[in-house]
């Protein structure tokens, strides 16, 4: 085990924002549960992190409570508790909201919605028995600000939701000593999007660019050390959401 006594578990940890946040709290010191669908990509992220036994990859659907209680039980066993939680796992689809299959709506549910309620369940337990901790919940630029030319409903409501609940569960666990925020990024520069579009994707942004993924993170950063900031969504998105 590590000595460290800063342990965070990040959902979707092993590409994209997820991995960028995984390596930005690495460098701070801290232990990081980094989460994945499959063992062969949370490998792969191991590999990359190169971070030796501060980094455990549970592989598991966190739209599951089973698979959210494996994840903090895993946690806990290894590094003895948990100090911030991340949900930055997600599914971002762009197209017609009546092109969305049953399937479709069904999976944007488990994973956008489902991941973060079990996940802060569990959060939830632990921290306010320790009677501390920091929750932050990765959502949209785009669910504060909906876009005509990016079509994209369900993303819309449920990454909306999840605001709406970050300033819920915030009141909810203030008196034990746990706060609640979210970060909404604009487009941000993953492997989702090629490089041959980030210019065309950067013009719906005031700024004039898209985010890089070390400025997401310096933003959950900023929240894991704000003691006095609770219910907060911060967007982290070049003037995106601040309107046209």
């Amino acid at each position: 085990m590590s000595k460290s006594e800063k342990n965070i578990i990040i959902t979707g940890a092993s590409s994209g924002i997820g991995l960028g946040l995984a390596e930005a709290f690495l460098r701070e010191g801290y232990n990081v549960v980094g989460t994945a669908r499959t063992q062969a990509r949370l490998q792969a992220a191991a590999e990359q992190l190169k971070a030796g036994d501060r980094f455990l990859g549970v592989a598991g659907d966190v739209g599951t409570p089973e698979a959210a209680r494996a994840v903090f039980e895993q946690a806990i066993d290894r590094y003895g508790h948990v100090n911030v939680l991340v949900n930055n796992a997600g599914i971002f689809a762009v197209k017609p909201f009546v092109d969305f299959t049953p399937e479709e709506v069904d999976e944007q549910i488990a994973t956008n919605l489902k991941g973060v309620l079990y996940m802060s369940q569990q959060a939830a337990r632990h921290m306010g028995d320790r009677g501390q901790g920091r929750i932050i919940n990765i959502t949209a630029a785009l669910a504060l600000q909906p876009h005509a030319g990016v079509p994209a409903l369900l993303a819309v409501a449920l990454k909306g939701g999840i605001n709406q609940a970050t300033r819920a569960l915030a009141l909810e666990l203030a008196p034990k000593g746990v706060t609640v925020n979210a970060v909404a990024p604009g487009v941000t520069a993953t492997p989702m999007h090629p490089a041959d579009t980030h210019a065309a994707l950067g013009g719906m942004h005031p700024l004039g660019r898209i985010a890089r993924i070390d400025e997401i993170a310096a933003a959950v950063q900023y929240l894991v050390n704000a003691d006095f900031v609770t219910g907060a969504v911060v967007p982290v998105d070049g003037g995106f959401s601040a309107g046209r």
